[in-house]
């Protein structure tokens, strides 16, 4: 028996890239697609992404719920806390117009347009340095709040807190018992 021997790769198939020529297009110019940079962000850019990422708060309804109602409470709170509540009203605020420009409902239903521009007023508003004004100022924001977030739950962009989805508590629970 002989040996078989086989054509090296070189002998089988002719470099295509030399083989292929243009085909004859005619009068027809070449397409050339220029090709534009690319363009990196800035290093600061970089390293505040993970700050950013790490300092994001995810949507929470029932704390939402909870300091809509510290704000809009007929007992106005602590003059140490209005600071502090105006300032997470300010970031559910935030999240909310987010949430309607990013959906798309802003653009979309005109319901949501004046809710959305009232959210980026307050947001841009000084807080108040006297207190009974910071109280105002912190009603207008759960006020604010409390429209925006019901006519994103009602339009389905986000869902409601789940504590209002839970069924009620029977009346016997909260009955002292002598």
């Amino acid at each position: 028996m002989s040996a078989l021997v086989l054509p090296s790769r070189a002998e089988r198939a002719p470099a295509t890239s030399l083989a292929l020529g243009r085909r004859n297009c005619g009068d027809v110019p070449r397409w050339d697609r220029p090709v534009q940079r690319a363009c990196l962000p800035e290093r600061e850019t970089v390293k505040a992404a993970p700050a950013a990422i790490r300092a994001w708060q995810p949507y929470d309804g029932n704390a939402w719920l909870d300091d809509v109602g510290d704000a809009l409470d007929s007992v106005p709170p602590a003059e140490d806390r209005v600071d502090e509540l105006a300032q997470r009203l300010r970031g559910y605020l935030t999240q909310l117009v987010n949430y309607a420009v990013n959906s798309g409902t802003e653009a979309q239903d005109s319901r949501t347009m004046d809710p959305v521009a009232r959210a980026r007023a307050l947001r841009a508003e000084k807080p108040p340095g006297d207190y009974h004004q910071g109280v105002v100022h912190l009603r207008r924001l759960g006020r604010a709040v409390n429209e925006l977030h019901d006519l994103l739950v009602e339009q389905h962009v986000i869902k409601g807190p789940d504590s209002l989805n839970e069924p009620p508590q029977p009346a016997s629970l909260f009955q002292s018992t002598p």
